[in-house]
């Protein structure tokens, strides 16, 4: 990878992230002193943290993709190539581009009130528990995964989701969209999207755009277990949305909140678990700058 950078940028700073969170503080830093553009190489966990780093820094800092890693969501909505030379061409020869971010106040595991960014999807429901299976972690304990490694493959997403979906149940939460009246709804799964994959390459959000100052919320209701694994293959092309029990919206600001106070509803922004609800998501347009094909 070094060598395909180097054809394009010769010399470059190459630093190392050794924990969770260190790519923000990474960005964050190097943003501020100055760096006009800072390639994030690796997965989507990676990708949200650069992100999340540069946006921390007020500055008007472009960020770089160099796709690596088992997570390949985000790449795929801006068309990226995974092979490591043409994605290397593409941040040298590629536009900038402006998209839009969204920004989530949640509680984090202390119980305290945090806001982070998201670039790809945010979720609640069902995702959270594939997440913690997928680490390893304890189903029961879903603040165990917040150590884990990034998604290991579609292989052990798939399998993970297969036997979280058996185990589910719907929740019942409080949703609002926008100035809309809020309403209670049982769902399985919510996801707001900004952009078109999550989960290993489901098309949850089909039309879903970077630029247009819009989350894509779609709602997976209360569907049984069997009927969520026999359409799965709806949920990798995007044919979903046509379903009954699927809802779509579009919306710039949603707040969701447990329907019992005293149930904890963990949410996960980019592939991550963070916190819990209640939260609020929040559409900021055209907030940071990326190199595109």
């Amino acid at each position: 990878m070094a060598s395909d950078l180097r054809t394009h940028f010769g010399a470059f700073a190459v630093d190392f992230t050794a924990a969770r969170g260190d790519g923000r503080h990474i960005a964050q830093k190097a943003a501020g002193q100055g760096t006009k553009l800072i390639i994030a190489c690796g997965g989507d966990g990676t990708i949200s943290e650069v992100a999340n780093g540069i946006l921390e820094s007020n500055q008007q800092t472009e960020l770089g993709i160099l796709p690596s890693g088992s997570g390949g969501d985000f790449r795929r909505t801006l068309k990226l190539p995974t092979n490591t030379a043409a994605a290397a061409r593409v941040l040298r020869k590629g536009s900038s581009r402006l998209i839009d971010v969204g920004r989530v106040g949640f509680l984090n595991p202390h119980g305290q009130h945090e806001t982070r960014f998201f670039i790809n999807v945010a979720s609640f429901g069902l995702s959270p528990d594939v997440l913690t299976r997928t680490s390893g972690g304890d189903n029961n304990k879903w603040s165990s995964a917040f150590g884990a490694n990034r998604i290991r493959g579609k292989l052990s997403y798939a399998m993970s989701t297969v036997s979280a979906t058996l185990a589910a149940s719907a929740k019942d939460v409080y949703l609002q969209f926008d100035e809309k009246s809020e309403r209670r709804l049982k769902i399985m799964e919510l996801c707001i999207a900004n952009a078109r994959y999550f989960g290993g390459a489901m098309k949850i959000a089909p039309d879903a755009k970077l630029d247009d100052g819009w989350f894509d919320i779609v709602t997976i209701g209360d569907i049984g277990a069997l009927k969520i694994l026999t359409s799965a293959s709806r949920l990798y092309f995007g044919s979903h949305l046509s379903m009954a029990q699927v809802g779509h919206a579009l919306a710039k600001r949603v707040t969701a909140r447990a329907a019992n106070e005293r149930e904890e509803m963990p949410v996960e922004l980019d592939g991550e678990l963070v916190g819990s609800l209640p939260a609020t998501f929040q559409i900021i347009p055209q907030a940071l700058r990326v190199r595109c094909p």
